[in-house]
This record gives C-alpha cells, sequence and structure tokens, in this order.
C-alpha cells in the first residue's frame, strides 16, 4: 500500500524538497500552498498523514489544525521555523502528533513521517504482539483497536492519534503505573528527553476529553508517572448517588 502526504507550505522550494524525498521513499506526495487550500485536499483526497505549516497566508497552520481535528485524527506533523517550547506545545495542544522545526535534515523528516505513518496505521491497528486484542473495556471506556475509536457509554469521543495511543496504553494494563519515559516513548516513538513536557500536555488534553472528573480515570502518582484506574464507573455512580442525595437532604433542610 501506498501511502498519501499532504505537504502544506506556502513555499513552493520546502514542497518541491520534501516532494523528491518522500516520493523516493515510495510515498504519493499531495501538495497545498495555503490553509484552506490544504482544508480542501484533506476533505477531499484522504491524505494518510500531513505535513503541515504553521506560517501560511490565509488560514495558519494552528487554525487548519483546530479545523482538521474536529472530524480526523489523521497524524500531523507540524513545520515551521519557529522553534521554542511554546510554540511546539501550543501544536501539540492542539492535537499535533509532532513537530519539524526549519531548517531541517531531509532524512529527518522522512524519519519523522515514517515513524508516525507506523504507529498510526501499524501499531494502531494491532501489528504488535502486545496490541492483538481488537476491543479493550476498563469501566465505562470501550477501545476498538482496528478502528482507532474509543468509546464512553457509548458515545464516541475525539482523540487524536497521541492521546489515542496513551489511552491504549493505560486500557492494556489498567492500575499499573507508568513512567513519562515509558509514556513518551510508546505514544510518539522517540528517545524520551527529560525537559520535554509533552506528555504532561498530552495527559491534561486526554483527561479534558474524557469528561466527568478527569482525574478519576488517570491518576497522577507524584514522583512516578500515571495510572489508569480500575473502577472508574463504580466510583463514579457512587459520587451521583451522593450527590443526589446530598441535594434531597437539602432540600428537606429547607
Amino acid at each position: 500500500m501506498k501511502y498519501r502526504i499532504l505537504v502544506a507550505d506556502d513555499e513552493a522550494e520546502i514542497r518541491d524538497f520534501l516532494r523528491l524525498y518522500l516520493e523516493k521513499d515510495g510515498y504519493e506526495v499531495l501538495e497545498a500552498s495555503d490553509g484552506m487550500e490544504a482544508l480542501e485536499k484533506v476533505k477531499k483526497e484522504s491524505p494518510d498523514l500531513l505535513i503541515l505549516d504553521i506560517m501560511m497566508p490565509g488560514l495558519d497552520g494552528y487554525r487548519v489544525l483546530r479545523n482538521i481535528r474536529e472530524s480526523s485524527n489523521i497524524p500531523v506533523i507540524m513545520l515551521s521555523a519557529k522553534g521554542s517550547n511554546a510554540d511546539k506545545i501550543l501544536g501539540l495542544d492542539l492535537g499535533a502528533d509532532d513537530y519539524i522545526t526549519k531548517p531541517f535534515e531531509p532524512l529527518e523528516a522522512i524519519a519523522r513521517v515514517n515513524s508516525n505513518i507506523r504507529r498510526f496505521y501499524a501499531l494502531g491497528a494491532g501489528a504488535d504482539s502486545r496490541k492483538t486484542v481488537k476491543e479493550l473495556r476498563v469501566g465505562d471506556l470501550c477501545l476498538d483497536s482496528d478502528a482507532c475509536l474509543v468509546y464512553r457509554d457509548g458515545e464516541m469521543i475525539e482523540l487524536t492519534s497521541i492521546e489515542f495511543r496513551i489511552l491504549k496504553l493505560f486500557m492494556e494494563e489498567p492500575g499499573k503505573v507508568f513512567t513519562k519515559q515509558q509514556i513518551y516513548e510508546q505514544a510518539w516513538g522517540d528517545e524520551y528527553m527529560m525537559s520535554d513536557n509533552s506528555v504532561m500536555v498530552g495527559i491534561s488534553k486526554l483527561r479534558a476529553k474524557l469528561e466527568h472528573d478527569g482525574q478519576d480515570y488517570i491518576k497522577t502518582i507524584r514522583g512516578l508517572g500515571y495510572r489508569l484506574e480500575k473502577c472508574v464507573a463504580g466510583r463514579q455512580e457512587e459520587r451521583k448517588r451522593t450527590a443526589g442525595e446530598d441535594t434531597r437532604s437539602d432540600g428537606k433542610q429547607q
């Protein structure tokens, strides 16, 4: 199968440069020169991965990414001349899977594309021997490995590929404490850097999407890491019941 990569950048030289190396590596390449064109091609062409420049005319990369994440969880690699942690965190916070800073080595770009394609379409589909179970259930959460979808009480939750891999790691072994290094290496597929706070951002976003109180699902174990609680649903029902009893009690007192 030949994967399709959409390169969205307003600089023709960058697009030509990436096309040359991506096609050499066996990919089919699509191009977009601005944000609106990128959105149109994502909807019409259904690429398997998007390399998205931040600074583009019309819609910038951040707004394009926000729009895409409303309906798609395809891997997105942000491409920008900005290299500060704040810019990187913003991109990851909006749902980016990876980040490349200009100027970049072509082999690094290809390696990151290969890594994200492999994680999302190979590992995400259950190729890993630990991930042969199609469906994982913990409390009121259900994760479908084949379709890369997550449900809570039957309602689908939109997750990015990074968030999906983090939750899958937790649901495979609920109750187990995972270190930041283990989470990062599983979700991002790269060597963990101690100064990188991507894991914290990823956990925060995942908790927010799980709604209720995200802390009910993913606990922070101070000095160690994070774990997924085993009996989330039961504890939430107990909390709801207690809250209801408190409300009735208050009503009687009045």
